[in-house]
């Protein structure tokens, strides 16, 4: 089976221990940036090999080289920039770290950081190599346009789309077969009604904003290579085990099963927050899978696996169950501090889709 697989995880994965006393030490200057490399090879090299002895098909860096999911990605680009802002983002019962980016210049990609750390990844994982980026709505939709940097936004949406479909080749260039786009904003902006509201009252119409962010999506993965598997995780913000909003897929439903060029989409279903699984229905393509995030990573208890193969018989209501595919909701560190669960509880969610999914498949 082509990605995404029966069992799939979302990417990203606790930080150890270890890695996070480096981390401090090189922000320190107590390390140089050279030791710190070797000992994220060293604990990548580890967990791309757990994931393997788990029997994932796909496997990660665990984005351990990052500290956000989104922003070390998009402050790589051309003409993105990272800040500093007086507080994070907001979550359920807490916030992040204060840091945001903004458009300064011309949107573009030329050499960007990541290039070095997925090769590094597909040297040890080869074929196996799955890269998580996020979505070109991430920086659309949660990036400042500063005045002055674009006439039109147009011209803006296109270099946006144009710097993502470089990103692409390029990272097609280095080995990647199996790419995941990261967007939140599906979720959190058009399946909340509090969001919805707050951009009604902006003068934002959501319906046209769903359409450009399809239209720059589409542009970026026009005319990929035939043998790239592009997959989209959608949620609903995963920060120490906290989540920003609720709200069904229903909104969003036509326009994601409907209009993206996607092969593949990871969905949050581990709570009713997320809703029912009627949205699916607008799943009309037989070679489009659905991933249902089931089993949750925001803590380490053990789901019970006759709660979720009912689920999954639910959810086959709507979609073929030869079309559907089982992983976590979200990854297990979104941001460097992580989920509140151990990395043994970690191991055994993983350990817990794998085994599941070969029972049903």
């Amino acid at each position: 089976m082509a990605a995404p697989f029966r069992a799939d995880h979302v990417g990203s994965l606790l930080r150890p221990e270890r890695l996070k006393v480096a981390r401090q030490q090189r922000a320190q200057g107590k390390r140089s940036q050279a030791e710190l490399r070797e000992i994220e090879n060293e604990e990548i090299t580890r967990v791309v090999q757990k994931q393997k002895e788990i029997g994932l098909q796909g496997v990660t860096d665990g984005e351990f080289r990052r500290a956000w999911w989104h922003l070390d990605f998009l402050e790589g680009l051309d003409g993105v920039e990272g800040y500093d802002t007086e507080q994070g983002m907001k979550f359920h019962n807490t916030q992040t770290k204060s840091r945001s980016i903004h458009v300064v210049n011309k949107v573009g990609f030329t050499n960007h950081p990541m290039l070095d750390d997925f090769k590094f990844l597909y040297s040890i994982a080869g074929s196996q190599s799955k890269l998580a980026i996020p979505s070109p709505s991430m920086l659309h939709m949660r990036g400042e346009v500063l005045d002055g940097v674009y006439e039109s936004e147009e011209a803006y949406y296109d270099d946006l789309a144009m710097a993502y479909k470089k990103a692409i080749r390029a990272f097609y260039d280095a080995g990647c077969r199996y790419l995941q786009l990261d967007d939140t904003s599906w979720a959190t902006s058009f399946c909340s009604q509090e969001s919805l509201e707050k951009m009604r009252a902006q003068g934002i119409d959501p319906e046209e904003r769903k359409a450009i962010n399809a239209e720059i999506i589409n542009k970026a993965l026009a005319d990929r290579p035939s043998d790239l598997r592009v997959t989209m995780h959608i949620c609903r913000g995963n920060f120490r085990s906290s989540w920003m909003t609720s709200g069904g897929y229903e909104p969003v439903a036509k326009v994601l099963f409907g209009q993206l060029n996607i092969d593949g989409f990871f969905l949050e279903y581990d709570t009713n927050r997320a809703g029912d699984f009627s949205p699916l229905r607008f799943v009309n393509r037989p070679d489009l899978n659905i991933v249902l995030g089931l089993v949750t990573s925001k803590h380490g208890d053990l789901e019970n696996p006759d709660d979720i193969k009912r689920r999954i018989e639910e959810a086959t209501k709507y979609v073929p169950l030869e079309q559907l595919c089982l992983s976590p909701q979200c990854g297990f560190a979104s941001t460097e501090e992580g989920n509140l669960l151990t990395e043994d509880e970690q191991w055994a969610k993983l350990q817990f889709v794998v085994d599941l999914a070969n029972q049903i498949w």
